[in-house]
């Protein structure tokens, strides 16, 4: 019998490049073969959102890009990347919509900073969906942006 992967849906936004959700990951993949994708909601910050909903939509690529390259690295085999809906209960539903998983992990910050756990994200993604859901709790980092290309200022003589 031919054991085949099984298709883990990571759903992660500012622990996405997480050591602790890349260490988690490692010793999933070790239990069973597995695929990831990686799935981060674009969450605008702050009050950006009443103004654009799509606010946090490059914050969001720039994150998910960064930690798909930290995943690679680390040696996962991270099938896609997406940036979903800011909503990450409805990113959830549309990437399960779209593709068939086997797993969810939801990777959310420690209780007294997290939103997701706030608003019970793992509780109610197990409620609604028939699939296993684990919670990782990791830290967030700050994730190192590409800087501005410096411009050098220039005296002209007159």
């Amino acid at each position: 019998m031919i054991s085949s992967k099984q298709k883990i849906l990571v759903v992660a936004n500012r622990t996405a490049d997480s050591p602790e959700l890349i260490a988690a990951l490692h010793r999933r993949a070790a239990r069973s073969p597995a695929s990831f994708t990686l799935l981060v909601p674009a969450v605008p910050h702050g009050l950006s959102w009443a103004a654009d909903m799509k606010a946090g939509w490059s914050d969001a690529v720039i994150r998910a890009e960064h930690a798909a390259g930290r995943m690679r690295e680390s040696g996962l085999e991270l099938e896609e990347t997406i940036v979903g809906d800011p909503d990450p209960f409805a990113a959830v539903g549309d990437a399960l919509h779209a593709r068939g998983f086997d797993e969810v992990v939801v990777s959310v910050l420690p209780r007294t900073l997290s939103r997701w756990l706030a608003v019970g994200l793992p509780a109610r993604l197990r409620r609604a969906v028939d699939l296993p859901v684990t919670q990782v709790e990791a830290s967030a980092r700050p994730l190192s942006m590409p800087q501005p290309a410096r411009v050098e200022e220039t005296a002209i003589a007159v």
